[in-house]
């Protein structure tokens, strides 16, 4: 596996690459690897000859009060990972590589609608920080396929209108959700979880399962159901920031009732078990 830091080495070997016709894959993550961003990695040699994989933790998308200085950095650990993996070439540029002028002076994109509701009502500024630290890696990479995991749906979501909107030549793959033997959806910040807390974090995705089967094999309104579950959840020990049935396709309309939900439809949710927020979703 080849590491770099500035983005001229990494460019003049996928240049070679590029000039033996090899088929190129990015996978871009922020570190304290798991299972999880294995598994794009793996996807991600499905799809294409060479892997390209970034860790960077990016100022962008954290805002005032949320875990930027402490979001777990663990290099040593993330390289034994990959080094077990398919990954050819791995990307760790610094705050200077990326924005050499300081990101308050760095051009931004932004992504309306689709980046300010749901997380991005949540965290506002967000997607804002994702979809410019993505644009930046497709210049630098400029891979033919990258691959996202479905658990930041949303964020998949809002990268596939990125490419649409901009005419990338971007193959959008996106990865199922890895979870653990409890069903709890795979993520860095699992850590954070106490004891306690890991115990009740399993219930969500639990929630999403029977809110799933009550509307399918049911009719008429939605709304009450997402009451009861939000309820149970919140009696739990979860703080709640939005539990919703929308249409897959732009994720703003909302789904009202039974008789409209369908393949294209799914079921998202946000909260906080104590500190720590975790988000999850299942297609209906």
């Amino acid at each position: 596996m080849h590491t770099f830091e500035t983005i001229t080495d990494l460019q003049t070997l996928l240049q070679q690459w590029r000039v033996q016709g090899q088929r190129i894959a990015l996978v871009t993550t922020m570190g304290n690897l798991h299972a999880g961003h294995l598994a794009l990695i793996d996807t991600a040699r499905q799809h294409a000859d060479k892997v390209v994989t970034s860790i960077y933790v990016n100022p962008l998308q954290f805002g005032p009060n949320e875990d930027f200085t402490t979001y777990p950095r663990t290099l040593e650990t993330d390289i034994a990972q990959l080094k077990q993996h398919p990954c050819d070439a791995l990307f760790l540029p610094s705050d200077n590589e990326i924005y050499p002028r300081g990101k308050k002076a760095h051009s931004q994109i932004y992504v309306p609608q689709l980046g300010e509701i749901l997380c991005g009502a949540d965290r506002p500024g967000f997607f804002q920080g994702i979809a410019t630290i993505v644009t930046k890696l497709f210049g630098i990479v400029k891979p033919d396929v990258a691959i996202f995991g479905e658990k930041d749906f949303q964020q998949l979501m809002l990268i596939k209108r990125l490419v649409r909107d901009f005419y990338f030549p971007i193959e959008i793959i996106g990865a199922p959700i890895q979870r653990e033997i409890d069903g709890l959806a795979m993520s860095s910040r699992n850590q954070y979880l106490s004891a306690a807390e890991r115990q009740i974090a399993p219930q969500l995705y639990q929630q999403l399962c029977e809110l799933r089967g009550a509307i399918l094999s049911g009719s008429g309104a939605i709304a009450p159901l997402l009451i009861q579950s939000k309820i149970k959840l919140e009696q739990l020990g979860f703080r709640i920031t939005y539990l919703t049935v929308r249409k897959i396709s732009d994720l703003c309309q909302m789904v009202d009732n039974a008789e409209q939900a369908s393949d294209n439809s799914i079921l998202l949710a946000a909260g906080y078990l104590g500190k720590t927020r975790l988000i999850d979703n299942i297609k209906l």
